[in-house]
């Protein structure tokens, strides 16, 4: 126990004190294995959950390393069943393996017969797993890679898969860096991802996620397959694209609501290849209709169902998912994880700051009191429909009214961001057509 920056509590939440002289340290040392859940300006939250512990040892951190940076860095004493739960919760990573067998093909290998014999006995894995081979391995039907990976992260036992990839049809592509290079942190991104074949690069808005994306196309030098949340972020990717690398115009397709062109690098809308007509994902055959030897998952967080359903039939296929955040609405982390990859690369916005990659930010919290009338209407509904409630409630328009004036008086430009369209207007009726 030191004098440190960080309070680590039995939920398995971590506070920082942004002010305190080690803050910076004990920042980048906590990001390895824990997810900033809410950083107002003088504490900052981080949780520390199974998935987040799964991912640092993907990344190479073991369980002396997360135990060792909470002892040296926390102000108090850390409860010790939280310390013997990590170490429990990493060690459950790896001790299943996917591989490549010469004679059975793909094969499920654990060197603990005991975890072995509990997988076998799961219900949810009978269908997805072939006859038992010896004490250590048993067969796994050659669809169900996938399927499989999401199931045993549900019963708690993440399979570390060395099955390996195709390589897919070859296409020459390569950086033009006249008058540019990719920094240090977006090789190391792209390394990263690469020695593993498939995985999560997280970085702040900013970082140049999509120049990570261009040089992993060049590395894979194969046709690839980029999937975007909008149309308007397809152009951009298009555009970067030919600024920044050997493809042409022509070598570039859009595939989206207005457009559909299949080429050797087609950029294709979540949108279009989720739609359905009667019942049907009549586009989603593009994911699996061609010999791609890289597919690019843009804004890997707001991934819909249906390509999370195709996605667990691509893992022969090298996958990149690229986001600023791996946190999901819906709570779908798991399903990232299992199918596009761990995270290989992760970088604390703070740190890129500090390092002047990054336009600086200052995070200040204002709380609001939730108001008597809805206080009761608050207790009685179930959790998703308390966030609406507490997300919109009204008292907060004065506040962010007050804020737009002081900023507008000096000057400066506002931008309200809010995640309930009715609220966003009712804010915008108030606030006037200058914002």
């Amino acid at each position: 126990m030191t004098d440190g920056p960080l309070i680590v509590q039995s939920d398995k939440t971590v506070l920082l004190e942004v002010d305190h002289p080690q803050a910076d340290a004990a920042r980048r040392a906590v990001a390895a294995f824990a997810d900033l859940e809410r950083a107002p300006e003088h504490i900052h939250t981080y949780r520390i959950t199974p998935l987040g512990l799964w991912n640092a040892r993907a990344a190479g951190f073991d369980a002396e390393y997360v135990v060792d940076t909470l002892l040296n860095h926390s102000r108090f004493p850390v409860p010790h069943s939280l310390l013997v739960d990590i170490a429990e919760t990493m060690s459950r990573y790896g001790r299943l393996r996917l591989e490549k067998d010469p004679v059975h093909g793909l094969v499920l290998r654990s060197q603990e017969e005991g975890i072995l014999s509990e997988v076998l006995h799961a219900k949810t894995l009978t269908s997805l797993l072939g006859p038992q081979i010896d004490d250590t391995t048993v067969a796994v039907h050659g669809q169900a890679r996938g399927e499989l990976k999401q199931q045993l992260l549900r019963l708690g036992w993440p399979a570390e898969d060395l099955a390996g990839f195709v390589d897919g049809t070859a296409h020459p592509i390569e950086l033009r860096q006249d008058g540019w290079a990719l920094r240090g942190y977006q090789q190391e991104a792209v390394d990263n991802f690469w020695q593993a074949g498939s995985g999560v690069v997280v970085l702040p808005c900013g970082a140049g996620k999509t120049l990570v994306g261009a040089a992993a196309m060049a590395t894979s030098g194969t046709i690839t397959l980029i999937l975007v949340n909008s149309t308007v972020s397809a152009r951009q990717w298009k555009a970067e694209l030919i600024k920044r690398t050997s493809l042409t115009e022509e070598e570039i397709g859009e595939y989206s609501g207005a457009r559909k062109e299949v080429r050797p690098v087609t950029i294709a809308t979540y949108q279009v290849l989720a739609s359905r007509k009667n019942e049907l994902f009549t586009h989603l055959e593009l994911l699996n209709g061609h010999d791609w030897g890289l597919i690019i998952y843009d804004e890997v967080h707001l991934l819909p169902a249906p390509i999370f359903r195709m996605t667990a039939d691509l893992q022969a296929r090298r996958r990149l998912g690229l986001t600023a955040t791996l946190i999901r609405e819906d709570g779908r982390e798991r399903e990232v994880f299992s199918l596009i990859g761990p995270k290989r690369y992760d970088t604390p916005w703070k740190q890129m700051e500090a390092q002047g990659w990054i336009a600086p930010a200052t995070c200040i919290e204002v709380r609001t009191d939730l108001p008597r009338g809805l206080r009761m209407d608050y207790a009685a509904a179930p959790d998703k429909e308390r966030h609406r409630i507490a997300a919109g409630a009204e008292v907060k328009d004065d506040v962010v009214a007050r804020l737009v004036n002081r900023h507008r008086y000096l000057g400066e430009q506002v931008l309200v961001i809010g995640q309930f369209v009715e609220q966003l207007e009712r804010l915008g009726e108030q606030l006037g057509p200058r914002c």
